[in-house]
């Protein structure tokens, strides 16, 4: 019957939805991590301290490795690719053992200028007096250049103790007051200086000419007259 009107069949195998491919993760951008976290013993306190072990890491490991440790805090997190298992492997060797021995890593100048908030000018005068006592030297090329610096290092431990007794203030005053010492005997040198000077523009009676006239005494002929020599 041409009234009976049919619905279309739909074919649910041709109107499947399409569905949308996820991208794949290339094995190359998995990343191995791990964290090391430098202890208070270790940074002393100091973020210029912590730059440094984080800097000597590195000086230890590998080109491939180098710039695959990073400092956050105290936090020290090695990240690579998992492509790089071997290389991963090494680096955490290397850092293992740098941690290991972390706290005893001698302490270099602008480490221990941060520690104890100290200026260089102190930092030199203190360790040429003794005050300030040096664990040897250390000697490095500069990035780049052919030159190479030698300068002083020093013991954490010793660092530390310093730290804890406060005896950079100390050492500021016993500065302060031997700079007034010394301002107080070049006043008395150019003092005597002066006197010396004055006195040998001063002949003494024994140094004047012997045929040189006597000065003329005021009164003297009143003197005479009254026959008091008489």
């Amino acid at each position: 019957m041409s009234g009976d009107h049919q619905p279309p069949i739909v074919d649910l195998d041709i109107r499947k939805p399409h569905l949308t491919r996820m991208p794949k993760i290339g094995k190359t951008e998995i990343e191995l991590l791990k964290t090391w976290t430098l202890s208070p013993a270790a940074t002393l306190g100091s973020s210029v301290r912590a730059k440094g072990i984080l800097q000597e890491i590195q000086a230890r490991l590998p080109a491939i490795s180098k710039k695959s440790v990073v400092l956050e805090g105290r936090d020290l997190t090695l990240a690579m690719p998992a492509s790089q298992k071997a290389a991963f492997a090494a680096a955490v060797i290397v850092i293992s053992r740098v941690m290991d021995e972390v706290e005893t890593l001698p302490v270099i100048p602008r480490e221990i200028e941060d520690i104890l908030t100290i200026k260089t000018s102190e930092r030199h005068r203190w360790l040429a007096d003794g005050r300030l006592p040096s664990a040897g030297t250390r000697t490095v090329r500069l990035n780049g250049r052919a030159r190479s610096i030698t300068f002083h290092v020093f013991d954490p431990k010793v660092v530390e103790d310093l730290l804890d007794r406060g005896l950079v203030d100390e050492w500021r005053e016993e500065d302060i007051e031997a700079k007034a010492e010394k301002r107080r005997k070049a006043a008395y040198q150019a003092k005597l200086t002066r006197s010396l000077k004055k006195a040998t523009k001063t002949p003494k009676k024994s140094e004047r000419d012997p045929e040189e006239t006597p000065p003329k005494l005021r009164g003297w002929e009143e003197f005479d007259i009254d026959g008091l020599l008489r």
